[in-house]
């Protein structure tokens, strides 16, 4: 590795693998822990998985890496020859693993930033991609990070989902909450602003929510360049019905990624979960 800037993320980013490899971005697992077993993101437990254990109402909850785990990470990626690390994170008002890369930069043999992007799943790959893209063009580490926050701050996530039981069950809810009274009756909309999970709009049938989806996503595109990423969980149908109409649909359409979110966002969503990811280039 030549002496330049190095991007890290963490799991929750979804990035294909041909993309961290052709990006040199390098992922910290977070781990899902089912009844007694903590597993890593990625490596140790599937989607496919982490839904039936759902559906079977296991015990499923979510922990950030350790400040060690991402110490270590940092201290191999500097005697690989790295000159500087900047550490891309999701929103710090979901997970803790903002916090705990923060520890470890401290640490670090060469110098990390550490950058809440407020952002998840693709909508936090977008960023790292676009770290990455301004460090092999020589960047800085100012001007790295300045290039992640500019396309976290062009990125918008929306999502559906079949319940907001799961989200109520791990405490990710916040002002989404106020839907709970009415969660039988309607099909909820939510946002990823400010970092947090809030509540878009109440529509009274699933099919009706998927169309609304697929209209906000069209509306905030635009006629701007701009890439999208279709997320689901045990819901591949609907998600490539949905990527089908916006490819049809978007006239400034880049980049369209359809993929299943991994297990950590998959605990707190549930199955049935169809997101769009709108990121302006």
């Amino acid at each position: 590795m030549s002496r330049h800037v190095a991007i890290v993320t963490d799991s929750t980013a979804y990035l294909p693998p041909q993309a961290m490899e052709r990006h040199g971005i390098s992922a910290v697992p977070l781990t899902v822990v089912i009844g007694d077993r903590a597993l890593e993101e990625g490596t140790e437990i599937s989607a496919r998985s982490l839904a039936q254990a759902l559906q079977k109402r296991h015990s499923v909850t979510t922990s950030r890496p350790s400040p060690e785990t991402f110490a270590a990470r940092y201290r191999e990626i500097a005697e690989a020859g790295a000159a500087g690390i900047v550490s891309l994170h999701l929103s710090a008002e979901l997970s803790g693993t903002y916090e705990a890369a923060l520890l470890a930069a401290r640490e670090a043999p060469v110098p990390v930033r550490v950058v809440d992007t407020g952002m998840v799943a693709m909508a936090l790959g977008f960023c790292a991609v676009a770290a990455a893209e301004a460090a092999r063009a020589d960047c800085g580490l100012d001007e790295v990070v300045a290039a992640a926050e500019k396309r976290a701050s062009g990125t918008s996530a929306y999502f559906y989902v079949d319940t907001l039981d799961y989200l109520r069950r791990g405490g990710r809810i916040g002002p989404a909450r106020a839907l709970l009274g009415s969660a039988l009756a309607v099909k909820p909309l939510l946002e990823l602003s400010g970092g947090r999970i809030e509540p878009r709009e109440k529509v009274r049938t699933a099919s009706r929510a998927i169309a609304r989806l697929e209209e906000i996503a069209v509306e905030r595109a635009g006629h701007a360049s701009v890439d999208i990423a279709v997320h689901h969980l045990s819901a591949a149908e609907r998600a490539d019905t949905l990527a089908g109409h916006l490819r049809d649909r978007v006239p400034g359409l880049a980049d369209l990624h359809v993929s299943e979110v991994g297990a950590v966002i998959g605990a707190h969503t549930g199955p049935g979960l169809l997101g769009v990811v709108v990121s302006q280039r």
